[in-house]
């Protein structure tokens, strides 16, 4: 038979899923956030210091040398940083995805 305490319990229940869900989104959000933050303050901190170091060669194979060391270190910046962006919205995903995993499990009959 049908109880209404069941029903409460139940929507209870999914309601709490969904606020820590919700809690958890926001930090991911945030990390993200925080992440390009700090790469973008690097990638302008180092720009800043190639600007500095170029305006004060006197050679065109120095200025050359000194674009080509500043364009590899900007390149393998991008590269890690980029690897750990994506890392932080692959665990925000499946931070959002769990509360939806937990109500399909319990409908979901067990593999035999």
């Amino acid at each position: 038979m049908f109880k209404v305490e069941d029903f409460q319990n139940y929507g209870k229940e999914h309601f709490e899923q969904y606020v820590a869900s919700a809690t958890s989104v926001q930090h991911g959000l945030q990390a993200i956030a925080s992440a390009y933050g700090d790469y973008t303050k690097k990638s302008f901190e180092d720009t800043k210091s190639f600007v500095e170091k170029l305006s004060g060669v006197k050679s065109l194979d120095k200025a050359m040398e000194a674009q080509t060391d500043f364009a590899r270190s900007a390149y393998e910046t991008f590269v890690a940083e980029s690897q750990k962006i994506a890392g932080l919205y692959s665990d925000l995903a499946k931070q959002a995805f769990k509360p939806v995993e937990t109500i399909v499990s319990k409908f979901t009959p067990a593999a035999q």
